[in-house]
């Protein structure tokens, strides 16, 4: 089987609802993860994930391959005044973020997920930011060893709960 090339890029809007399927399908499949119904509102934004673009400093960050397949995407935030989590991350200054990374099911174990964190290294570094902030939960077990292996270090002081569930904070000096 051919070994395809993927590119990092920012999605157009003609991809949003591709890209929410697939966030959908990502977040409902982890396992201790709150369900659609569970939380209805979550899902929904995740659904309309392109929406989120309207924000300032936003920007919804997407691989595809050679063809232009949808392999994932990342929400970056160049400003974490956007950032839209729970907790205390959004007053965090000189700072980047990225949240709602989802690997396609499909082409999961091609180094995608790296592929977009680095894209949001790189933007980050660009904008001469000190760090980057993220959070992750134990239902994202692969997420959380790359982040680690990326060189994100936890930072509980911005840690929180999303209804029942601990959400876990990290992050990267630049």
């Amino acid at each position: 089987m051919m070994q395809l090339n993927f590119f990092v890029r920012n999605a157009s809007p003609s991809e949003f609802y591709t890209i929410g399927k697939i966030m959908v399908e990502v977040y409902s499949q982890l396992e201790g993860f709150p369900s659609p119904e569970d939380q209805p509102a979550y899902y929904k934004m995740l659904a309309n994930i392109g929406e989120l673009t309207k924000k300032a400093h936003t920007e919804l960050i997407v691989a595809v391959d050679e063809n232009g397949k949808i392999a994932g995407a990342v929400v970056y935030f160049s400003d974490m005044n956007q950032y839209g989590s729970g907790g205390t991350a959004t007053s965090i200054k000189n700072s980047s973020g990225f949240r709602l990374l989802a690997v396609d099911p499909s082409e999961r174990g091609k180094g995608i997920g790296k592929l977009l964190c680095e894209a949001c290294i790189t933007r980050a570094r660009n904008k001469n930011q000190k760090q980057i902030i993220i959070h992750s939960t134990e239902s994202m077990k692969i997420a959380w060893k790359m982040y680690v292996k990326l060189g994100f270090k936890r930072f509980k002081e911005i840690d929180f709960m999303q209804e029942k569930l601990p959400v876990f904070g990290f992050k990267l000096n630049l």
